[in-house]
């Protein structure tokens, strides 16, 4: 048997980032840490606003430039600075933080976030304008599609081509990072993969990705195809990954900006679908990584069960060995698809300690992102130092 598997002595390195609007900023600081301590990543994969922050992120890479400043001058930019949160004091039984996120959210559902979506109520040329009940979204792309092509050189996302070790063909050194972002096919139903070793990425595609319904975003049209968020198939598309590169093993990290745990119980309606969204949302992978093993133990029992029958000890007849040939075949077909074995998945997960609130993943205020930012390079920094000191990480999956 050709065992291919005993060939996979590489290990990719996957970084998946999830959707969820404004918590996308505490993606860009866990992806600070991880720069600053030499983390590299072979293949990196989003949903939504984690499609937009993978996107700069390969993108600058590609393009060999510091891709931490990068991403942490989008989130800026993006951010309103709004002076009067100053003066906000808190209520009774509402905190200062909650309260100006309560109303930077509000602020922003009214007035949009001008470098990234415009209301529908501001876009008076609009054919439909005085028909409101005709409308089918209520915040348009076009700002934040102008505002990436300010911050990805879209040459570095053109299509690559994978050898065995992840570089280009042509003969250069240099690793080119993988992009997998996912959305939506709103008529079918399917999930919609792009991929920079199959295709060129455009801008399109990424916003294609966040283009999230229920907040009233307005879908992408690409080729006859309708699509939304990514996020309503799967928010942490880590078997996009296996599927699009099933040879080689993995290490995976993954940002789950959504809480796992919650100790509180609901007490209004509000904290209801609060909570609901979490779980909605949250990272459910560890489903998938049981069924992988599964998948992986097989496979390592029929390899010795192979070698067991394959042995020079063992006497077969020329039909015995005829029939072993068929299912050398299909054994590879086999390993061709799910060859991979899951080497680590680490986990960096946001707390809910400071501000819990429903639409915190709408609040732009730079207060907030830049709060976001150090949350999510202190949580990272904290994983990766315990990661070294005692190599075994709380979070790994075994």
């Amino acid at each position: 048997m050709d065992d291919r598997r005993n060939k996979l002595n590489k290990t990719e390195s996957v970084l998946v980032l999830q959707g969820g609007g404004s918590l996308g900023a505490y993606e860009c600081g866990v992806y600070k840490s991880l720069y600053k301590h030499g983390i590299e990543f072979d293949i990196l994969a989003g949903s939504s606003i984690g499609a937009i922050n993978t996107s700069i992120i390969t993108a600058g890479q590609n393009g060999n430039k510091d891709v931490s400043l990068l991403l942490e001058d989008f989130w800026l930019s993006l951010s309103e600075n709004m002076e009067y949160s100053d003066f906000i004091f808190p209520l009774p039984n509402i905190s200062a933080d909650k309260l100006r996120s309560i109303l930077f959210s509000m602020y922003s559902y009214y007035y949009g976030i001008p470098k990234a979506f415009i209301p529908k109520w501001f876009m008076p040329s609009s054919p439909d304008y005085f028909l409101p009940f005709k409308w089918n979204f209520l915040y348009d792309k076009t700002p934040l599609k102008k505002t990436l092509m300010e911050y990805i050189d879209f040459n570095n996302l053109k299509r690559i081509e994978i050898n065995q070790n992840n570089s280009k063909k042509n003969g250069e050194n240099k690793k080119q990072k993988r992009l997998i972002i996912t959305s939506t096919d709103m008529q079918r139903g399917e999930a919609v993969i792009f991929d920079n070793a199959k295709m060129d990425i455009d801008v399109d595609n990424i916003v294609a990705g966040a283009s999230y319904p229920f907040y009233g975003i307005r879908w992408t049209e690409d080729e006859g195809q309708y699509l939304w968020d990514g996020s309503l198939l799967t928010n942490t598309p880590m078997l996009e990954v296996l599927k699009a590169s099933p040879k080689i093993n993995k290490i995976f990290y993954i940002v789950d900006v959504f809480p796992r745990i919650q100790k509180k119980i609901p007490e209004n309606m509000i904290e209801v679908w609060h909570r609901a969204r979490d779980i909605i949302f949250m990272d459910k992978t560890d489903k998938n990584i049981e069924m992988l093993r599964v998948v992986e133990s097989s496979l390592n029992l029929v390899k010795k069960m192979y070698d067991i029958i394959n042995s020079k000890d063992t006497k077969i007849d020329q039909k015995t060995k005829e029939k072993l040939k068929e299912l050398d075949e299909e054994y590879n077909s086999i390993t061709e698809k799910h060859g991979a074995s899951l080497t680590d998945v680490i986990r960096i997960g946001r707390k809910e300690d400071k501000l819990h609130y429903l639409l915190e993943d709408a609040d732009f205020s730079k207060y907030r992102i830049k709060e976001l930012i150090a949350e999510g390079e202190k949580n990272a920094d904290q994983v990766i130092s315990k990661n070294k000191e005692t190599n075994k990480e709380s979070y790994n999956i075994k």
